[in-house]
């Protein structure tokens, strides 16, 4: 896949391709429902072109209010990743900023689109809004391509039992520790990553050595224990996973310790994905080491019976690379 960072000056072979326009956390559902026709409108047209997004990083909320974290739930990378398994053959990643904030939407169509773009058909959904004051609409999308010789679709809202599939929606699932009902709107596992770094290494002391990962700021998945499964350099293996404040010890800052089943290796310094695939119970507190250890032995069978329950069926595993 191809990426290019801005809209000026386009490289020319990759002008004139299919662009389906948003933020795109998550790449859920009703997100791939926007990539579906990206790739159709791209492979219809007469001099079949590349199927691509435009993303905007970072996200607006986080320069309209920088004082407040951003549960972001898939940083550009992952997305990336994503996009790409998901056919995409372009992405062009558009800085987010005050300046851009400030373009009319005839400017932003003119500039960006057709200026710097050369766009030949743009993917919207049924709720895009674009410009200073978020004035443009979809109909007055389709006006300008009518004006400028760019096809439009707009693709219809995607719904799960009547809920709306959103990244908002998502967000409220992953903070209840849904996990799967998060999963269900993704059409894929929720999963985060980072560089292992050191611990307190109270998990060492129990015998359940720990991947300490960080998580992003703004971050709010339930307190708790899940069933994980871990990549490492392409590998993956299965975990239990713990996320909370260690309140039989020191109720601190939240911290996301993994614990691999059967692994012996050193992780430190090493980038993984956690993917969560099941909340096994809430976090607690307990009178002592010794009877979180009892717990901890418990909660990693139950973990290890959640994951083996997978091997049959995986309804939510993730696309195969393109």
């Amino acid at each position: 896949m191809h990426v290019i960072h801005g809209f000026e000056h386009a490289p020319r072979p990759l002008r004139g391709a299919a662009l389906a326009i948003g933020n795109f956390d998550g790449v859920h559902r009703g997100h791939q429902a926007l990539l579906g026709a990206t790739r159709s409108a791209a492979a219809a047209r007469a001099a079949k072109s590349l199927a691509g997004v435009l993303i905007f990083e970072p996200h607006p909320r986080t320069v309209f209010q920088p004082e407040r974290p951003h549960f972001e739930l898939t940083p550009v990378q992952q997305k990336l990743a994503l996009l790409r398994r998901y056919g995409m053959d372009l992405t062009v990643i558009v800085p987010f900023n005050v300046a851009l904030a400030g373009l009319t939407a005839e400017a932003f169509v003119e500039r960006v689109l057709v200026a710097g773009l050369g766009v030949g058909h743009v993917v919207v959904g049924y709720d895009f809004h674009y410009g200073k004051g978020r004035v443009g609409t979809t109909e007055s999308l389709k006006q300008a391509g009518r004006a400028y010789g760019f096809g439009v679709t707009i693709v219809d809202q995607i719904a799960d039992a009547g809920e709306i599939v959103s990244s908002s929606a998502i967000r409220t699932e992953l903070a209840q520790g849904d996990v799967y009902g998060a999963a269900k709107m993704l059409g894929h596992w929720w999963r985060v990553g980072g560089v292992v770094r050191g611990g307190a290494k109270l998990g060492t002391g129990m015998g359940y050595p720990t991947a300490n990962t960080p998580l992003s700021p703004g971050t709010a998945l339930a307190h708790g224990i899940y069933a994980v499964r871990v990549y490492i350099d392409g590998a993956r293996h299965e975990g239990a996973a713990y996320l909370g404040t260690r309140p039989t010890f020191d109720d601190g800052a939240a911290v996301l310790e993994t614990f691999l089943f059967d692994f012996d290796q050193d992780l430190y310094g090493r980038e993984i994905e956690i993917e969560f695939v099941a909340l096994i119970r809430g976090d607690r507190k307990f009178t002592g080491s010794g009877a979180l250890v009892k717990q901890m032995a418990i909660d990693c069978d139950q973990a290890r019976g959640k994951l083996r329950a997978l091997d049959a069926n995986d309804p939510f595993a993730w696309p195969l690379e393109a």
